[in-house]
Parts: C-alpha cells; sequence; structure tokens
C-alpha cells in the first residue's frame, strides 16, 4: 500500500479550481501561464488539468499579500522591513 506522500498528483479541472478560488476559468489558465499555479496539458485532445498541491502555495501567497496590503493601509508610516518583511513572499 502506497503512503500518502507517495501518492501521485491529484490534478482538478479549471472549472474545478475556478469554483474554489471564486475566479474565472481564464483566470486559472492565466495564473498556470504565469507560474502562480501548477498545471499541464493532459490527455487526448489535451485538456489543462491544474496540480491540486500547487493551490496551497498560491492561497499563501494571496494571503501574505493582503497583509501586507493591510498594513500599508493601517499606517502610512509603516517601515519597509514591517510591511515586506527581510524575505521575498515567494522564497527566493
Amino acid at each position: 500500500m502506497a503512503s500518502p506522500s507517495a501518492r501521485a498528483p491529484r490534478f482538478l479541472a479549471p472549472a474545478q479550481v475556478a469554483e474554489l478560488l471564486s475566479i474565472g476559468v481564464d483566470e486559472v489558465i492565466a495564473l498556470v501561464h504565469d507560474g502562480r499555479l501548477r498545471g499541464a496539458q493532459l490527455g487526448s485532445p489535451p485538456r489543462w488539468r491544474v496540480e491540486e498541491s500547487s493551490l496551497d502555495g498560491y492561497l499563501a501567497e494571496e494571503s501574505e499579500n493582503s497583509r501586507r496590503i493591510a498594513l500599508w493601509r493601517q499606517s502610512q508610516t509603516a517601515s519597509f522591513p514591517e510591511v515586506w518583511g527581510t524575505s521575498s513572499a515567494h522564497g527566493v
């Protein structure tokens, strides 16, 4: 029996991702093209599929962006390190 960490990635149709994120299907495809979500065209004929695990990273990134915007709006005197931290949101 395969362990949970050894399982193959689960893929979702763009419409499923769009519903989960409350955005349009075209926006989901754009996020894949931008590299913010991992996806590929699978099958014959090829159809877009998005790796479910990439949603965690995307949602964490969006949450961090929202936090930074809220801090900035809260105080126009906030320091750069306070708002943007010492590392990038992408972990670079």
